[in-house]
């Protein structure tokens, strides 16, 4: 059985739903909202309480001001608050792409509410020793967006991300016939969060201090992928080696069994 509910907090309105029984396992994306998370969520669901939702400004998370700006921050200040709302002192957390910045950010704003952060193929292009080229990609993006739209811009993003055409890991969805919701989280990612969460910088000595375990994931088959590279040199900078689950960017949406069974063991320590 799965419950929908809705949370005010400072300039919007969340959406978040809560599965299951269990521990208390937080799934989240940036800009993917809940519904991308499903399959994943009803494969856990048997032993976790999972809870799922919609960034601000993405799908049913509504902003009181449609222009503003998406940054890790305000989204990590999100999760503590629907934690809070659920009376819960603190989760376990996988997040994948925007979601893992998100989840860094919350490690280093809010360290006691986190037990275990998976961190799955953050991008966080700031660590990488090519990161003022990574930079004038991504703004070349953002500057195709405003100019020629979300088509050409989506082109253009696949490409510096590292991805065919046909991948369906994007993070910014995947590709085909979008709904008209797509297109609007679509505008949503482009023009008010791709920036924010690519110059996000992880804060290291915060994420080494405890309490929060910080485990870095990456896709078997993401290799080639730049955010192979971000994850690759976030684990380094943490000590630890990356640990690998099925699939590539979106392992979680083609094969939620296999990855639900990879995440339950580092979960528990294994």
């Amino acid at each position: 059985m799965t419950t929908t509910r809705t949370l005010a907090v400072p300039g919007a309105r969340l959406r978040y739903e809560v599965r299951g029984t269990g521990p208390l396992l937080m799934l989240m994306g940036a800009p993917m909202a809940a519904r991308f998370f499903e399959p994943l969520a009803g494969a856990l669901a048997g032993e976790y309480t999972v809870v799922t939702h919609d960034p601000r400004g993405i799908s049913d998370s509504v902003l009181d001001d449609p222009e503003q700006d998406s940054t890790p921050e305000l989204r990590a200040d999100d999760v503590a608050a629907i934690l809070d709302a659920l009376g819960a002192e603190a989760a376990d957390v996988l997040g994948s792409s925007g979601g893992a910045v998100t989840g860094l950010a919350l490690v280093a704003r809010h360290p006691a509410r986190v037990r275990t952060l998976v961190a799955h193929e953050p991008p966080s292009v700031e660590l990488l020793p090519d990161a003022a080229e990574q930079r004038a990609a991504i703004d070349d993006i953002i500057e195709t967006f405003h100019r020629e739209g979300q088509e050409a811009a989506f082109a253009k993003f696949m490409a510096t991300a590292g991805f065919d055409q046909g991948d369906e890991g994007s993070p910014a969805g995947p590709p085909g016939e979008p709904s008209e919701q797509d297109l609007a989280d679509n505008v949503r990612f482009f023009a008010h969060e791709m920036r924010g969460t690519t110059r996000y910088v992880p804060d290291v000595a915060a994420l080494t201090a405890g309490p929060a375990r910080v485990v870095v994931g990456i896709g078997a088959d993401s290799r080639g992928l730049l955010t192979y590279r971000t994850s690759v040199t976030l684990a380094d900078l943490l000590g630890a080696a990356p640990v690998e689950f099925p699939g590539d960017h979106g392992g979680f949406l083609g094969y939620p069994e296999e990855f639900g069974e990879v995440l339950k063991k580092v979960l528990a320590g294994a």
